[in-house]
């Protein structure tokens, strides 16, 4: 499984949602070819169509594909919403698991 994590120093939630990317690939048993990009300008925000800092992308797929629509590409703080539709600066953990349940071939709940 390969996973990009793309994010923008000036995002503060970028390191703990990192945090919680290892974690769960931890606590699920999986190995990943984890790449972490740092988005410094906007033509490489163009370039690399960065919707907002914190990014995770599974297997080239976006962990919250819909998300991607609401943030406009560019070097901005990305906000998520979560199962109960409050919104949040980091990627749930139901969504991030869900992605790598899938990349991983494992039955999920959605």
């Amino acid at each position: 499984m390969k996973i990009e994590f793309l994010y923008s120093e000036d995002c503060p939630s970028h390191a703990p949602a990192l945090e919680r990317l290892r974690d769960l690939l931890e606590q699920e048993d999986l190995q990943a070819d984890l790449r972490i990009v740092r988005v410094e300008t906007d033509e490489q925000a163009q370039s690399l169509c960065f919707p907002g800092s914190p990014t995770i992308r599974v297997d080239g797929q976006d962990i919250d594909p819909e998300g991607t629509t609401a943030n406009p590409v560019g070097l901005s703080c990305r906000v998520y919403r979560t199962s109960d539709g409050r919104f949040t600066p980091l990627p749930p953990e139901d969504l991030v698991l869900q992605a790598l349940r899938r990349a991983a071939g494992r039955q999920t709940s959605d």
